[in-house]
């Protein structure tokens, strides 16, 4: 069945929304698809199989500038009609209703997956209503700030839901729900590109992704990689603003230029890499980000080279999108069953929450009337003006064969969603089918949706995977087979793995070179003599790039002294090799029992109902980690810092006051582009709740606490930066003096 903008059959009231203040890309067209009163405050969205779209609505947040009413379980999942097939929303209907700060959706299996924190819940969907509600993760997020808990639920091509803002992935495997620990990723929003790499972001950097598959190379648990994840992909965070910007710690020089115009992204989020079949060819798997600081959408050229990537701006000087309009928050984008991309417009005009909102921008705020923008929202859809056949397919009642054709569909969308949908309805007829997908060399990327379509019915095993390893395919496909074949790895499989290795080191290919060497774990602990030339012979051919050496470090997996025995015993070892040092590291940490923070604690050992940590759960350990660690290209680690070890008083002016880099931190120099904010003007924190703060980090991340007291904290209050704002790392030296 297609849903196509037919002729009206019926008349609808349908809002008109002006977008004479948007300025989009020449060559392209924005549409409203949807707005007000049909939804309120949406921040996220999925659309079900007939192409409807599913709104998450999070009618709670910052309703006033004292962001009060934050508690009231007026939040919503929104089922968005089109009666009319005009291609513009004309009704609306309820799913969920009274759900306090609602923050992510997916249909997944055959109902819903939704994210109400702490809460992760599953519903089966009956006739548009919920049934059979399930609690999947009560720790899904913890109490803390609402800009800072996990999101994203991607359902991803290796059949695992992923989120940003996270160490967790999830699945559900014959009806059990399975918790799994991955790579933390980002703040909000995730995506992928078409071979499976996860890409996401922070608030000030905007575009930041992994080289390697997910949870490819974190097998180790004594070594943390730095090469293959999350790697900053923009060199630099420029924005380009149609007006003068209103943003928190405005007043910090460098913030804004000359006009008052936003120079670098402060509140970047919710990437996209484009998988649809709209746009033309240029625009395949470029990033979009949203930058509702800016009331802007950025696009970025994706460059794939030799194993890693970069981006960069695809027009220098201009944005995508950009608005004058101060309303136009965009805070996701999505690829559509109709492949265009469609924009989560939360429309308001605080942006900020209540515990980061500082007087400055509280002042701006009230002096602009933006919190007089309320009670809005809408979903935007961006389109190509050469391709205006926005027709898209039902697919709700799809037979098994037709899922299956839809795996060579040029939009990602209908390839992600016929996976899945086949796994879930477990139709064994789809089987063959799946086998001769595989076995078609013509579509690599339908090659790779049918192994792990096959993988998630249980029906891949080690023969077919050799055949494909044995092809003359593409390598990415090699290169999935390789990450799948090691599950199957047994004693009897060592052999033919072994003849293997050898003939694709004879392709010399550097992608399924990085990938064979990240597969061999589990067969180099079955047998060390066989696997342990295969590494070293790719490892020494890559000898100075780390990728590979953290590739060969993955693969080992305890047996480190066995290997570094062999390359002595063979005289293969050097001095100047770089995985000389990733060994060094990962033995040291062996030896002091420091794991990669993957699988560390879910929780610190210390104080573990004191009220300073449950002030650092629910307020730091959202930038800086859980155990202190600290969070890629978003805060520096708490562990042995000297902020934390070297003086009571510096501590609490950073608490207080805030700071903002570069700063030092165990030596080592960080050039973040944020700011952390203080709470000197936030009356929910009292001199005791900073005294816990200190306390507690004191205790925790520290061999030597410094005395402090109230008295001195509450002086402290006083002892302000001189431009008005927060710390920089040099003043505070000075103070120390």
């Amino acid at each position: 069945m297609l849903l196509t903008n037919a002729c009206k059959q019926e008349s609808y009231n349908e809002p008109i929304i002006s977008l004479e203040k948007y300025h989009i890309k020449e060559g392209f067209n924005l549409e409203v698809v949807a707005s007000e009163p049909f939804i309120e405050a949406p921040v996220t969205m999925d659309f079900d199989n007939q192409g409807r779209m599913w709104v998450v609505e999070m009618r709670g947040y910052m309703q006033n500038l004292e962001g009060t009413g934050d508690d009231m379980p007026n939040g919503r999942i929104t089922i968005l009609q089109d009666l009319d097939n005009d291609g513009i929303t004309d009704h609306s209907k309820i799913f969920l209703d009274s759900l306090v700060l609602p923050r992510a959706i997916a249909h997944v299996y055959g109902g819903l997956l939704y994210a109400e924190p702490p809460n992760l819940w599953f519903v089966d969907i009956e006739n548009d209503k919920p049934a059979n509600r399930v609690l999947v993760d009560s720790l899904y997020s913890g109490n803390g700030n609402v800009e800072h808990q996990p999101n994203g639920l991607m359902m991803h091509i290796d059949n695992w839901i992923y989120n940003a803002k996270s160490k967790y992935r999830y699945q559900k495997k014959n009806n059990k729900w399975i918790k799994e620990a991955t790579t933390f990723r980002g703040q909000w929003g995730i995506t992928k590109d078409n071979f499976g790499r996860l890409y996401y972001n922070t608030n000030s950097t905007q575009l930041i992704g992994d080289y390697v598959l997910p949870n490819t190379i974190i097998k180790n648990t004594f070594y943390k990689p730095e090469e293959a994840l999350s790697k900053k992909l923009t060199p630099n965070q420029r924005v380009y603003p149609l007006h003068p910007t209103a943003i928190n710690r405005g007043y910090i020089k460098g913030r804004l230029d000359k006009d008052s115009i936003l120079v670098n992204v402060t509140s970047a989020c919710s990437p996209i890499i484009y998988r649809g079949d709209k746009y033309p060819e240029s625009f395949k798997q470029n990033a979009f980000v949203c930058t509702p600081e800016a009331n802007a959408v950025k696009r970025n050229i994706l460059n794939f080279s030799s194993n890693k990537i970069t981006a960069k701006q695809a027009v220098v000087g201009k944005e995508f999108i950009a608005s004058t309009d101060e309303g136009f928050r965009p805070v996701n984008l999505f690829n559509a069953p109709d492949g265009n991309m469609y924009i989560v417009d939360m429309h308001r005009g605080i942006l900020q929450d209540k515990v980061f909102l500082t007087p400055y921008l509280k002042k701006l705020y009230a002096k602009k009337k933006l919190d007089t923008i309320i009670g809005m929202g809408r979903i935007l859809k961006v389109t190509n003006q050469n391709n205006t056949n926005n027709t898209t397919l039902n697919i709700a009642n799809f037979n098994t064969t037709k899922l299956v054709k839809l795996l060579y569909h040029n939009n990602g969308w209908f390839r992600d969603r016929a996976q899945q949908l086949l796994i879930t309805q477990k139709d064994k007829n789809a089987i063959p089918l799946l086998k001769n997908v595989l076995n078609d060399t013509s579509n690599s990327i339908a090659q790779i949706h049918a192994m792990h379509t096959l993988n998630g019915f249980n029906a891949l095993n080690f023969e077919l995977l050799e055949k494909i390893l044995y092809s003359n395919g593409d390598s990415s496909v090699i290169s999935h087979a390789l990450v799948l074949l090691e599950q199957f790895a047994h004693e009897n499989k060592v052999t033919s793995v072994k003849k293997i290795t050898e003939h694709l080191f004879l392709k010399n290919n550097t992608e399924i070179d990085l990938y064979t060497i990240l597969s061999l774990g589990r067969w180099v602990t079955l047998s060390k003599d066989d696997m342990f030339p295969a590494l070293w012979q790719i490892s020494n051919k890559y000898k100075k790039d780390l990728l590979y050496q953290e590739a060969l470090i993955n693969s080992l997996r305890g047996l480190e002294e066995d290997y570094f025995l062999y390359l002595n015993k063979n005289n293969k070892n050097s001095q100047d090799n770089v995985f000389t040092k990733v060994l060094d590291t990962t033995l040291t940490n062996k030896k002091n029992y420091i794991k990669n923070s993957v699988y560390g604690k879910k929780g610190v050992k210390q104080n573990a109902k004191s009220a300073g940590q449950k002030i650092f759960k629910n307020l730091c350990a959202t930038c800086h980690g859980i155990n202190g660690e600290g969070v890629e290209n978003l805060a520096p680690p708490l562990k042995n810092s000297e902020y934390i070890s070297k003086s009571s008083k510096r501590l609490a002016l950073v608490i207080l006051h805030g700071l903002s880099g570069p700063i030092h931190v165990n030596g080592k120099l960080y050039e973040l582009n944020t700011t952390m904010p203080g709470l000197v003007n936030n009356p929910d924190f009292s001199d005791k709740d900073i005294f816990n703060i200190i306390k507690y980090l004191q205790n925790t991340f520290s061999d030597a606490p410094k005395p402090i007291n109230l008295d001195q904290i509450k002086k402290l209050r006083n002892i302000k930066p001189k431009n008005g704002g927060v710390f920089s790392e040099t003043e505070l030296l000075e103070l120390e003096k």
